[in-house]
């Protein structure tokens, strides 16, 4: 039965986003139990919301609803020599793009950078000006450093840290 899921232009949004032989998004399906491992790790949620309360399924099925119904909402999966498997999400749009590489033993390897690489490739075949990121609070320099190496540049400060833009058009 299946929904056929259109963006802000009626352009129907694509289930599965090829990045390599082994690393691809995969569209939100209501399924996410398995991430909330992700969001129980304290250093995560630390660079996420700036507290270290992690989250319980209540909250977590919250962020999925919030982040499915604002924003276009992957998983990142990677291949394991036998099934993709989910290691963390992204949101996508040009006001914000939130990403999460939840499984620590897939951090560090270059996975997000890729993630927003082909994010920004997407964002340019929609005809995007710009994309924003509203807000990387400035102790996550790993996370300031992968935006800045892909062209985003700081555009404000915040309360927590710095907004950034990377112009397209």
């Amino acid at each position: 039965m299946g929904v056929t899921l259109m963006d802000e232009n009626n352009q129907t949004l694509p289930r599965i986003i090829e990045i390599d032989d082994v690393l691809r998004l995969k569209q939100y399906d209501n399924k996410h139990d398995f991430a909330l491992k992700w969001y129980q790790n304290a250093d995560t949620v630390w660079m996420l919301d700036g507290k270290k309360e992690p989250y319980d399924i209540q909250k977590l099925n919250q962020m999925y609803k919030y982040l499915d119904e604002y924003f276009e909402l992957y998983f990142i999966e990677v291949y394991n020599g036998k099934e993709f498997q989910p290691i963390g999400d992204v949101s996508f749009s040009a006001d914000d793009m939130p990403i999460v590489i939840g499984d620590v033993a897939y951090r560090g390897k270059g996975i997000g950078k890729k993630v927003i690489a082909t994010l920004i490739e997407r964002a340019k075949s929609l005809g995007f000006s710009s994309l924003n990121i509203k807000e990387i609070y400035k102790y996550n320099v790993p996370s300031q450093r992968v935006f800045e190496s892909l062209g985003f540049v700081k555009e404000n400060e915040t309360e927590h840290g710095f907004g950034y833009k990377l112009k397209l058009l």
